[in-house]
Formats: structure tokens, C-alpha cells, sequence
């Protein structure tokens, strides 16, 4: 087995949220590579998939409501991000199917952009004075720990040496994303309250029976299905005739022959011994036969 296929064979393992982090990871290699042996500058690319702060930027580059959410620069960023990820996943893959985690994931992502975006709108300059465009899972990864911790509250977690009950550990992350407003990062605070919500809301959701990320599902099935390729299979198409095939011909045919070779023996019988050595069954049949003749 070749390196990549070593490598495509691993990754087919990982569950769907291990698949998101591998994929960060890998971007996350890319830029630093680019940046660090090729000493290349990469921002110019970089900015058309971060998340402008200003409307007018982003609807210039609407994928960039996505595609933010799997670009870091920063080394610590990357590491806490994916390792939260890695933990709350497993406890999220145990309890639901993957697609669903996949839902929760992503409209975090979706969330965290949307409540950046307002929070340059609605809230004064000075709040978000030193935030630039937005970059980071935070938001995607926020909204799958707070569903948990909104799913199942009263479960308990380890935390080093005691355990905790997620509504608390959820409640303590949301108080420091709201202190974080009036920080260096309060932009991506503002998207970790997305991702927080949407986390929160699908949850509660979820208990009552209502499964909110349906319709997004439906749409990103749609979406994939465009750049699936068409599988072209090496078996041969064989299309049945509606007319029955025995040995190659068709039923008609085969009767036809069949009928003819019996009139001769009956006619070589008569040559050979006279009519009245022709059984009645074989009288009729010649009878029959010459009728429809």
C-alpha cells in the first residue's frame, strides 16, 4: 500500500468531526509551510476566505461565511480549537449520528458569522475598534459543546482531578465569551455568542422533538450533489427486449421453428407409411397447422 492510500484509508476512519479537524490541520500546515520555508506572503489570497467585518465586503465573497471557519494562523488557536473539538465530539458521536453533528458544526460556523457581522452594525466603533476580518472554528466548535451541555445538562465531566456538570462548564464558557466583548477579540467573541446560540437552540429544540438543522441538511445534500461526479460503472447496460429471447430468438420464433420441424416429421411419417398410420394427436396437429398457413 502506497503513502496515500495509507493516508486516504486512515482518514475514511475518522468519524466526521475527526475528518474537520484533520481537515484544519491540514490547511493550517499549508499556510505555515507557504509562509515559514517558501517565505511567501500569503494574506493577499488568504483575505478571500476570511470574514470581512463590513456587509458590503462579504457579499463580495459569500463563502467566506464558511470558509473562515477552517483558517488559523496562530498555533494555540488551532490547538485548543480542535482539541475541544476532539472531546466533545466523542461525546457527541456517542449520543447522535454524524450528520447531525455535521449540522450543529457548521451552522455554528453559519451563527458566529452572522452575529459578527451585526455586531459591527448595531454596537458602537469602540467596542470592535481593533478587530479585522474573522478567522477560527471558535464559533462551529461552541455551538457543538453548548448543545451538549444543553442536551444533557446534568451529565458530569471529568475536569482534571473533579467532575463538573455541563450546564455549568456551558455557563462559564458563555460568561467569558461575554466578558470577552469588551476585549482585544470582542469580534470573535461576538461570533463564539453565534455559534453558542445556535448550540443552545438545536438542543432545546432537539428535546422537544424538532430537529431545526433539517432544512440546512436538505440543502447541503443538494449542494454536494452538484460536484459528485457521475460514477460510470465498467458493466454492460443490457436491456431486456420485451419480447421474450429463447436461444436467441424470440418466443414467436422459436415456436415457428419448433411448429415446422414437427410438420416435417409428421409429412416424412405419411411418406414413409401412408395418412392412416398418423396418430388423431398428430392428424389435429397438421390440421391445425394448415389452417393457419
Amino acid at each position: 500500500m502506497s503513502l496515500a492510500e495509507d493516508v486516504k484509508y486512515k482518514y475514511s476512519r475518522l468519524n466526521v468531526l475527526e475528518k474537520i479537524i484533520a481537515i484544519n490541520v491540514i490547511i493550517f500546515g499549508v499556510i505555515w509551510l507557504v509562509k515559514n520555508l517558501f517565505r511567501t506572503s500569503t494574506s493577499s489570497f488568504l483575505k478571500w476566505f476570511e470574514l470581512p467585518r463590513e456587509l458590503g465586503d462579504m457579499i463580495i465573497q459569500p463563502w467566506s461565511v464558511f470558509t473562515y471557519g477552517f483558517l488559523h494562523y496562530d498555533f494555540w488557536h488551532i490547538f485548543f480549537n480542535m482539541l475541544v473539538l476532539y472531546f466533545v465530539g466523542r461525546i457527541f458521536l456517542n449520543l447522535l449520528n454524524a450528520k447531525m453533528a455535521l449540522n450543529v458544526y457548521l451552522l455554528g460556523i453559519l451563527f458566529g458569522a452572522v452575529f459578527f457581522l451585526l455586531g459591527y452594525m448595531l454596537f458602537p466603533s469602540t467596542i470592535f475598534k481593533s478587530v479585522g476580518s474573522l478567522i477560527g472554528a471558535s464559533a462551529g466548535v461552541r455551538a457543538v459543546l453548548i448543545f451538549l451541555c444543553a442536551y444533557m445538562p446534568q451529565t458530569e465531566v471529568r475536569i482534571i482531578t473533579f467532575n463538573v456538570k455541563l450546564w455549568y462548564l456551558g455557563v462559564a464558557f458563555v460568561i467569558m465569551d461575554v466578558i470577552g466583548l469588551f476585549g482585544t477579540n470582542s469580534g470573535g467573541n461576538m461570533a463564539h455568542l453565534g455559534g453558542a446560540l445556535l448550540g443552545y437552540l438545536y438542543a432545546t429544540q432537539l428535546r422537544k422533538g424538532n430537529d431545526i438543522g433539517k432544512s440546512f441538511e436538505k440543502l447541503m445534500d443538494s449542494v454536494l450533489v452538484l460536484f459528485k461526479p457521475k460514477s460510470r460503472s465498467n458493466l454492460k447496460t443490457v436491456h431486456k427486449s420485451k419480447k421474450e429471447k429463447v436461444a436467441g430468438h424470440t418466443k414467436k420464433e422459436f415456436d415457428e421453428f419448433n411448429n415446422q420441424k414437427q410438420v416435417d416429421l409428421i409429412l416424412d411419417k405419411i411418406g414413409k407409411s401412408g395418412y392412416e398410420s398418423l396418430s388423431k394427436e398428430e392428424k389435429e396437429f397438421l390440421f391445425k397447422a394448415g389452417k393457419n398457413n
